[in-house]
């Protein structure tokens, strides 16, 4: 079976490779030159994800790229603890969420992409009348593939919050007991994260809350950063540490896309749901292996993106609920952090594990023995 895989992402190598594992010969046409980056933000990736790469088989070389994250701390604007729970897993499971930079991620798959197998070519912007039997659609929330399949799709806008991202220069001294792991500050003009990497330095994203996104993000700074924040005794300090931003972006949100497959194209990762949440790159290789085995499993290839489809389906709404709640906390008035100050230390970590189970426990398969049935299975 032939496969073109448009965009060479998260999404489009971790489908490379799983493709590749069942016996797809795989083109992947990727339009930029790089498109990691040699710069940019982190992405971290929980267990469900974690698992998903196992199957992939590059578990361990992603391991090697990050560091492991064991607790996920939230705190309020002056400082007061609001929860502290295992991150991105369940308490009893031995897998511990990674944190790594989205370039490293992305040259890890691609390596394994290639060593599986898969032809990638860089600088590539679509695969015109592609004689494949199958087209991944893995280009992103402003996926060309999307609109070509569906001319109606509906079109990204702006969630209300940009993200601005950097590391410290160096070893910082937090104020106050700061323990490792993944830290959420609620801050009054959004949301604040940060977590100490293992060199000492912090890793810190800043996700600012405003109604219109700013008319030239490349110019907003760790000056502006400052003003926005001053309120905050840790996210100014963590700021006031650092010397550059290596990132922003505009985050936006996507309807639900209803058409989503048709007899020889599909649609994974942001191309189909950005989820958020950072669940982001772990859906993206959950899908890699959902599909990889419905099209090793089912008789024909409109049969296995329909069961893909329907398999997915579910599982990245029930999340894209998720991440809705979590953008509206992050854009709250004064009232609603207040409540959530008093509120959030009485139910977050009585409750957050249940609430999530279904996410981390999820098993993604295995791909080992499964291979296509022919070279021209239509």
């Amino acid at each position: 079976m032939r496969v073109t895989v448009v965009g060479g992402g998260v999404a489009g190598a971790a489908s490379a490779i799983a493709l590749s594992r069942v016996g797809a010969q795989v083109t992947v046409h990727e339009a930029y030159e790089d498109p990691g980056g040699t710069v940019g933000s982190y992405l971290s990736l929980s267990v469900n994800g974690l698992r998903a790469l196992d199957a992939l088989g590059c578990l361990d070389a992603v391991r090697r790229a990050g560091f492991p994250v064991d607790r996920q701390r939230m705190w309020s604007g002056r400082d007061r603890p609001l929860g502290d729970v295992p991150r991105g897993r369940r308490s009893g499971d031995p897998l511990r969420s990674v944190t790594l930079m989205r370039a490293d991620l992305v040259r890890v798959l691609r390596e394994e992409a290639a060593r599986a197998g898969a032809r990638i070519l860089l600088g590539s912007r679509g695969c015109g009348d592609s004689p494949a039997d199958v087209v991944v659609g893995a280009d992103g929330i402003w996926s060309a593939t999307r609109r070509a399949l569906d001319p109606s799709a509906p079109e990204p806008r702006y969630a209300g919050l940009y993200s601005i991202s950097g590391a410290t220069d160096g070893p910082v001294r937090l104020p106050g007991e700061r323990p490792q792991g993944f830290n959420m500050v609620f801050a009054r003009r959004g949301a604040f994260i940060y977590l100490p990497a293992p060199d000492g330095t912090v890793w810190w994203s800043a996700q600012v809350a405003a109604a219109d996104p700013p008319p030239d993000l490349a110019a907003v700074g760790l000056a502006e950063l400052a003003g926005l924040f001053r309120t905050e005794k840790t996210p100014l300090a963590v700021l006031r540490a650092s010397s550059a931003v290596t990132a922003s972006t505009l985050l936006h949100v996507l309807p639900p896309v209803t058409r989503r497959h048709d007899d020889r194209t599909v649609l994974v990762g942001d191309a189909a749901h950005p989820v958020g949440a950072g669940q982001g790159a772990s859906m993206a290789i959950e899908d890699a292996v959902a599909l990889a085995r419905q099209l090793a499993e089912a008789e024909t290839v409109p049969a296995a993106l329909a069961a893909f489809d329907r398999l997915r389906h579910d599982r990245t709404g029930k999340l894209a609920k998720t991440a809705a709640a979590n953008r509206d906390a992050k854009t709250a008035g004064p009232l609603a952090a207040r409540l959530r100050e008093i509120m959030m230390p009485l139910f977050f970590d009585r409750f957050y594990e249940k609430a999530t189970g279904w996410l981390y426990d999820h098993d993604p398969g295995r791909l080992d023995g499964e291979t296509l049935v022919a070279d021209d299975r239509q």
